[in-house]
């Protein structure tokens, strides 16, 4: 009766009354095998972007390696096959070629190695339709947690979370300690690109109150309180219409007749420097004066001041003085 092999590791089961006189250098090659199985690390070089690691029935092969380790000058990502594929096999993996490495034995999933990471990796042995996992890739967060303390023994797990490729420090983990947000609220920040310092305008003392470079914020009542002075650009009016969207401080010189219109809304006024108001004639919409006499237009001079406010819709003028 011929030798059989075992199913996953090639190793030689000798028949009864075979290999009279030879025996003994099959056995050694099974413990040279077996050897590989329990303790074995191979170097694998790779080149190119394929490559095969094979288990040949009764030999010692690459695909027998406990360990692999991946090297060689690999001209991109590299896939490696395990052949056969109706073999279970059961590696721990470093890559140190300079490329990742995807393990494949079937069209089930593969497992993808990055350059410089190691893996523990399970083929299924399921022929064309064979998968590999990663099992070092499975880890429940949420037992995690639960076992160091809901966070507060975090600290103490950080070595081991390195090994999942974290890199943040116990203190930087330490700011999810107390964290409400739902997934919804933490989303909002999915396509943010402000920077840190722009994020920090954000950062005020107290609600309502301006601060240098920091946003403006109203308080619970809506109110504003600026801290120092507010400045805005004193705008040169050259058209007609009375608009504080361009500044609550206008000024203009007037070179012909004019008719300004109304362009203001309720709670809106501004200010409005006149020059050589006297020289010409000067329209106003229709408004209401506010003055000691009632609702009289002013007489303009060469250089006059007025103000004007909309409540609702009625537009109100108040003529400030004379500088001529």
């Amino acid at each position: 009766m011929a030798s059989t092999y075992t199913v996953n590791s090639g190793i030689e089961l000798i028949a009864n009354g075979e290999q009279s006189g030879t025996w003994g250098d099959t056995t050694n090659v099974n413990l040279q095998i077996i050897d590989r199985l329990t303790n074995g690390v191979g170097d694998i070089s790779l080149s190119g972007t394929t490559h095969t690691l094979t288990t040949v029935d009764g030999s010692l092969s690459d695909g027998q390696y406990k360990v692999l380790v991946f090297g060689g000058s690999p001209s991109g990502t590299n896939t490696v096959t395990v052949s056969p594929n109706d073999q279970d096999k059961l590696f721990f993996i470093k890559n140190n070629s300079g490329q990742s490495v995807i393990i494949s034995q079937g069209s089930g999933g593969n497992v993808t190695v990055p350059n410089g990471e190691s893996a523990v990796i399970y083929c299924d042995g399921a022929g064309s339709g064979a998968a590999v996992v990663n099992l070092s890739a499975t880890f429940d967060l949420t037992t995690f947690l639960t076992a160091a303390n809901n966070l507060s023994d975090l600290a103490s797990a950080v070595t081991a979370l390195t090994n999942l490729g974290l890199t943040a420090t116990a203190a930087e983990i330490n700011i999810l300690d107390g964290v409400t947000s739902t997934t919804a609220e933490l989303n909002i920040l999915d396509g943010v690109t402000a920077t840190t310092a722009e994020l920090n305008y954000n950062d005020i003392t107290t609600l309502g109150t301006s601060e240098a470079s920091k946003v403006v914020t109203a308080d619970a009542n809506g109110d504003v309180k600026f801290s120092n002075a507010v400045v805005e650009t004193v705008y040169s009016l050259t058209g007609t219409a009375l608009d504080p969207n361009n500044g609550t401080t206008q000024t203009k010189t007037i070179g012909a007749n004019t008719t300004f219109t109304d362009s203001l809304s309720s709670g809106e006024s501004m200010s409005l420097q006149l020059v050589n108001g006297s020289s010409y004639t000067v329209t106003f919409p229709t408004i209401t004066w506010v003055s000691r006499g009632g609702n009289n237009a002013p007489t303009l001079t060469a250089n006059d001041t007025l103000v004007f406010y909309k409540i609702s819709s009625t537009l109100y003028g108040v003529y400030v003085g004379s500088s001529a």
